[in-house]
């Protein structure tokens, strides 16, 4: 019995210094300088699909499927050939 609270203590002790260590260079991390430069946004990545990213999904599977006809083996998911899109090509 007495050893369900000794490790009951030393999970609740463990949690605690942690705590107290996580919050230390957080708070001292802290200055009261300001800075004159200006810190732009990350771009963010496009959320819709365009007519050319399609177009370029179309070839680079037709491409594929001719190489895996050609050799006469199945195509594989994840395998990545190099591929050029051409956007001239419909």
């Amino acid at each position: 019995m007495k050893q369900v609270y000794a490790r009951r203590k030393l999970m609740i002790s463990t949690a605690v210094v942690a705590a107290v260590v996580g919050v230390g260079p957080c708070a001292s991390a802290q200055t009261t300088t300001s800075t004159s430069m200006a810190i732009s946004k990350p771009k963010k990545p496009p959320t819709s699909t365009t007519p050319k990213m399609i177009e370029e999904a179309i070839q680079r599977s037709q491409a594929r499927s001719a190489k895996a006809q050609a050799t006469g083996a199945p195509e594989k998911w994840g395998s990545e050939e190099p591929f050029t899109f051409d956007p001239t090509k419909k």
